[in-house]
């Protein structure tokens, strides 16, 4: 199955067997994979860090594994987000768990370019981020089968929900076209909440 997905399509909801009821993880089943990655394996701090800086700023898979050093900025709280296909790159603050995460992340691993490396030292591959979702996601007990994408569309929707407007968002997920963007704000369950008081 190919997990890539245009920005301007919601990925599959069929899997080989499964149907999903949705293409998104909420904050509590990122949180909860999270949890599962750092007691799943020795690279669970690296796995956990990865979940969470894909979500927080709606990175592709690609854009997670291509990750480099020099686009964090430690000092200052800063992440430079470069987009694939097209997007508009931007900066981005990093919160405190972030940077904590990635400081200890910086010492464990040996030195080099790329932020999250595989255990021979290379780059961490999207396809191998795309089994490890699916892994955690399964010993997660996750009701559905689930793929790195669904962090960048959590990621839309937690934010639309926090009452961001669609232009912030459109910046912040590097869309384009806002019209990618409307989905996030236009599904948002949250903007329906006031309407019976």
């Amino acid at each position: 199955m190919d997990f890539t997905t245009p920005d301007d399509a919601l990925p599959t909801t069929e899997t080989s067997t499964v149907a999903r009821t949705r293409e998104y993880l909420t904050g509590a089943e990122v949180e909860t994979l999270m949890a599962t990655a750092r007691k799943s394996s020795r690279w669970g701090h690296r796995d956990a860090t990865m979940i969470l800086i894909a979500y927080r700023h709606g990175l592709r898979a690609s854009e997670v594994c291509d990750l480099q050093w020099s686009q964090i900025e430690l000092n200052t709280g800063r992440i430079h987000v470069r987009r694939s296909k097209r997007g508009t790159p931007s900066v981005h603050p990093l919160q405190g768990d972030e940077l904590r995460a990635l400081r200890r992340l910086q010492r464990e691993q040996p030195p080099g370019p790329h932020v999250f490396v595989s255990e021979r030292g290379a780059p961490m591959a999207p396809k191998s981020f795309h089994a490890l979702i699916q892994r955690l996601g399964e010993r997660a007990g996750m009701p559905f089968p689930i793929h790195p994408h669904m962090l960048r569309h959590g990621c839309g929707y937690a934010l639309a929900n926090a009452g961001h407007d669609t232009r912030r968002l459109q910046d912040w997920l590097g869309h384009k076209q806002i019209q990618h963007t409307v989905r996030y704000t236009e599904l948002a369950p949250d903007r329906f909440k006031d309407f019976w008081r």
